[in-house]
């Protein structure tokens, strides 16, 4: 732990040295240099992210795909995604933004008398041991994780923006970053709040998005992968994701019956047959929660991917347009949150 510590520390204050500490005097934003130190560390772990994703999870997909490649396109506009999101320009935004609210908001409560937990020192010699405090912290992202998930498929609202996650019928490693943006701010703030009120330290927390980040990178493969019988409770593989984007099944349930009895055909249930909300596989890291509150399916599949209002027509007979480039996608985001697509 401590030889990784270093040499990411020697890189990001090498890099940051280099280049955005020259360009912050050079435009005169030398009072932003703290918040520039911090951005670079963002920035290089969202490089190396980049580097395993092209030289590893790439061949993969090559060796083993679950379905041909048809639509470059829609794979390009996912990889504008993950660049924005992985070289750390959105969480710099996010954090000018919330920074300053978050701050307000834990300093009001220490000047009250509320502290915030910290969950490393739950059990001092073992708890704050630094790889035992990593594994700890991000079990607990992952439970908020979970439910934070099942809330984006749980509330009308908010589905109306998480779908586009899901309309991508052509998943690959570039998948996982391809949501509206503000399912993202609401997502990734509720995630600062949490890890601020249970003490994770900076460096931690990069940490922590880091790995989540790489896995589901992982996740969203088109890759015809699974771990076995036992691996597959231990850690969420791209089958058990998938299984999660498939079509009439990863985002809804039946009332009548389980939504398995009908893809065990490959088909969606009956229109006649009400879907709601729902949905399985919601898992970020671990499948245990999965488990635990009965949302989990180990069924060995994979299924075609995508949202059913894609391949169903409404009363009308028309198919729901979720965009296709960057910005369609957006501005159809907004108008489904207020009811007008």
């Amino acid at each position: 732990m401590e030889w990784w510590a270093d040499a990411f520390n020697g890189a990001q204050q090498w890099l940051f040295e280099s280049t955005l500490q020259p360009l912050l005097f050079a435009l005169g934003l030398g009072n932003l240099l703290e918040n520039g130190y911090a951005a670079t560390g963002w920035l290089l772990v969202g490089l190396l992210q980049l580097v395993v994703i092209v030289a590893v999870f790439g061949p993969l997909q090559r060796w083993r795909p679950v379905e041909p490649v048809t639509n470059r396109a829609t794979i390009r506009t996912d990889m504008a995604y993950t660049l924005l999101h992985r070289l750390g320009l959105f969480r710099v935004l996010l954090f000018f933004a919330i920074a300053p609210l978050t701050d307000m908001l834990f300093g009001s409560l220490r000047v009250v008398g509320i502290s915030t937990l910290q969950l490393d020192g739950l059990w001092p010699g073992v708890t704050d041991i630094p790889w035992v405090s990593l594994l700890l912290y991000l079990v607990a992202f992952d439970f908020v994780d979970y439910w934070l998930h099942r809330g984006q498929h749980h509330f009308e609202w908010w589905w109306r923006l998480h779908s586009l996650h899901h309309a991508q019928r052509q998943m690959t490693m570039w998948s996982d970053n391809r949501n509206h943006l503000l399912d993202d701010v609401l997502r990734d703030t509720l995630l600062v709040i949490v890890a601020q009120a249970i003490g994770v330290a900076p460096g931690q927390f990069i940490a922590i998005v880091a790995i989540t980040q790489l896995s589901e990178s992982f996740q969203h493969a088109n890759l015809r992968l699974w771990f076995g019988r036992w691996g597959e409770r231990v850690w969420i593989s791209p089958r058990f994701h998938r299984r999660h984007h498939t079509i009439g099944f990863g985002h809804e349930t039946t009332p009548t019956a389980h939504p398995s009895a009908d893809m065990a055909s490959g088909t969606l249930p009956p229109t006649g047959r009400k879907a709601v909300l729902g949905g399985h596989n919601f898992g970020v890291l671990l499948p245990w929660w999965d488990m635990l509150f009965g949302t989990a399916d180990f069924q060995l599949r994979y299924d075609p991917t995508g949202v059913r209002d894609q391949v169903e027509p409404d009363p009308q007979g028309r198919l729901r347009d979720y965009g296709r480039g960057f910005w369609s996608q957006q501005w159809r985001g907004v108008l489904r949150l207020v009811g007008k697509a």
